[in-house]
């Protein structure tokens, strides 16, 4: 095993660009990288998931012991031909005094070298007091080589290089110059999502090419094969997290999992912790399903659901059936993004949006951050994954970073945890629990300590009940001016007493239909129709009808199906006209 570690002198010194860059140049030469990224980070992961093809972990000195890093390390390195470790800020930034969580304590750790990318805009001579500094701040670290970021042409670049062979015996591996073109758009968490961009794979691509032409990759991979062989047993045993073990088929769950541009915040070792202690997990789309997978439990992670809150609130008919299955006693684990999105309502830049109306909570975006940073929880008694019954002795440690807050929580509203530091939804407390949920702002890793990936699968194992998994599977609702009206899956009414023209309004915008004055005809000729005939009419009744109505120009089966391009007017028209289900014509 070989490998290294990617640091800098400061936050935005190009740093992610050049390691998705390396992972991405390796790969294309059919080198197995395996990417990690130290911190709290989920899209950073993302883009370096991406570049190498594999799965990218976190390395986490506050979440995880000593032991848990060297062990997740050694597993995933053992898979590959070199490991790549992204660090997050500057190489001895970190929260304790004494550097002990820093990314330099980190590289000591695993020893690895450390490859430092600096950004040299504005630098010539003064650029070797800094590397000298840096080398004499701490002896026991190796940094290898540098890679000079941000240049601002061949002469800028060998006044650099001069300086460095000069005054320090650290090695140049390359020389990037300043390319706009290779920019990640940022928004308020930091990077954009690989996921949201159309030219991802191409970004990617391009990063790789601009390091395989700048950067010395030979010379990288002979710094890369002096890892220390602490690490060398190579074969080891695999983290907790990790050990995929299929249980029996009947004791398997079936959990969704909210995966889409909307929400794409997870922990690959997270989902291998699910998968191990049994569960299955079926991926759905918040923006374009129009009902939930036959499931036993739902995850909703974290994400950007105020970026695509018109797009969540259209998906009208998602969001009733998220709401009706929770009532009905869903278990449900949900964090920051996926708590907004249970929430009643999202408001950001003056603009409301509804949401899955789940949680007694209404959401509100500020321009700066409300929670930030590491956090630290005490499990109350109302947690409903806490083994046993009261408090756990020991904190569950996490990280936050939202901009909103919540409104309008009931006075007696529950919680799971106490919060010891942090911020979570009110500074003190977070995690609401409402029936089977439990949502919180608060980001857990299980194979970090709080385990709960086997805590939640336990949980949702215990209230399975086939009846009940038969019934969220063919149940959704629709809201009818602030009532729940059920319909199965494809919106017909299970009581067709319930039909209003305010259903027919609602049921429409859920299938994004816009209704006209023609439709209105079509809808009470069909009700009409079946109030004399107690049967629906026939496709011939209605063409017959409108003929006579609008002429033949309009009334004929093709228009009729312009009207309803959803199954056309004896499917579409029945549902809107709360009537049954056909079995084809009469």
């Amino acid at each position: 095993m070989s490998g290294f570690l990617v640091s800098a002198a400061h936050k935005s010194s190009g740093k992610t660009t050049v390691t998705v860059g390396l992972c991405a140049a390796l790969t294309a030469r059919g080198r197995a990288v395996q990417p990690f990224k130290k911190g709290p980070d989920y899209i950073d992961p993302m883009w370096l998931s991406a570049a190498s093809r594999r799965d990218c972990f976190n390395l986490d000195p506050f979440l995880m012991t000593a032991g848990q890093i060297t062990n997740c390390f050694r597993h995933h390195a053992a898979q590959a031909d070199i490991c790549i470790v992204e660090g997050n800020k500057g190489l001895y930034d970190g929260l304790a005094l004494d550097g002990s969580n820093s990314n330099a304590a980190l590289a000591k750790l695993l020893g690895l070298p450390v490859v430092l990318v600096l950004d040299a805009r504005g630098m010539t001579r003064g650029i070797a007091p800094l590397i000298l500094g840096y080398q004499a701040f701490d002896t026991g670290i190796l940094i290898a080589g540098v890679i000079l970021n941000q240049l601002g042409g061949a002469r800028h670049e060998s006044k650099l290089r001069a300086v460095i062979e000069h005054y320090t015996d650290v090695k140049v591996l390359g020389a990037i110059g300043h390319d706009p073109r290779l920019a990640i758009a940022e928004r308020h968490l930091g990077l954009m999502p690989n996921h949201e961009l159309d030219d991802a794979e191409q970004r990617v691509r391009a990063m790789g090419e601009m390091v395989a032409a700048q950067v010395d990759l030979p010379q990288v991979l002979k710094l890369a094969g002096n890892t220390s062989p602490l690490l060398a047993p190579a074969r080891s045993e695999p983290p907790a997290e990790a050990k995929v073990v299929k249980p029996a088929m009947q004791s398997r769950v079936r959990i969704g999992l909210a995966r889409d541009p909307a929400f794409g915040f997870y922990y690959p070792d997270d989902l291998l912790a699910l998968e191990s202690a049994g569960a299955e997990i079926i991926p759905f789309n918040t923006l374009h399903d129009t009902c939930l997978p036959e499931v036993d439990g739902l995850f909703i992670g974290g994400g950007f659901p105020e970026i695509f809150m018109a797009q969540l609130q259209a998906n009208a008919a998602l969001r009733q059936g998220i709401r009706a299955a929770i009532d009905a006693g869903l278990p449900v684990y949900a964090e920051c993004g996926g708590l907004m999105y249970l929430a009643r309502t999202l408001q950001w830049k003056g603009q409301v949006y509804q949401m899955a109306g789940a949680l007694p909570a209404d959401v509100v975006m500020h321009e700066r951050p409300v929670g930030r940073g590491y956090v630290e929880l005490q499990t109350t008694a109302d947690a409903p994954w806490s083994p046993g019954t009261g408090i756990d002795s020991e904190p569950l440690r996490g990280h936050e970073f939202h901009y909103s807050s919540l409104e309008n929580l009931a006075p007696d509203q529950k919680f799971a945890y106490r919060v010891v530091r942090g911020h979570g939804v009110d500074g003190e407390r977070d995690g609401i629990v409402h029936n089977n949920v439990l949502a919180s702002y608060a980001h857990l890793r299980s194979g970090a300590g709080s385990d709960w990936a086997a805590r939640f699968v336990t949980f949702v194992r215990s209230r399975i009940a086939s009846s009940k998994r038969q019934t969220v599977a063919n149940m959704r609702t629709v809201e009818v001016n602030g009532q729940l009206i059920a319909t199965d899956v494809e919106g017909y009414l299970k009581n067709l007493d319930d039909w209003s023209e305010d259903f027919a309004r609602a049921e429409a915008q859920a299938e994004g239909l816009v209704l006209t004055d023609e439709h209105w005809q079509v809808i009470r000729f069909l009700r009409a129709y079946y109030d004399e005939h107690r049967v629906q009419a026939q496709v011939r009744a209605m063409i017959w009808h409108f003929a006579k109505a609008w002429g033949p120009k309009h009334g004929n089966n093709h228009y009729l199906h312009e009207l309803f391009p959803i199954g056309g007017p004896q499917k579409q028209g029945n549902r809107l006209a709360g009537l049954l289900k056909t079995k084809g014509e009469h």
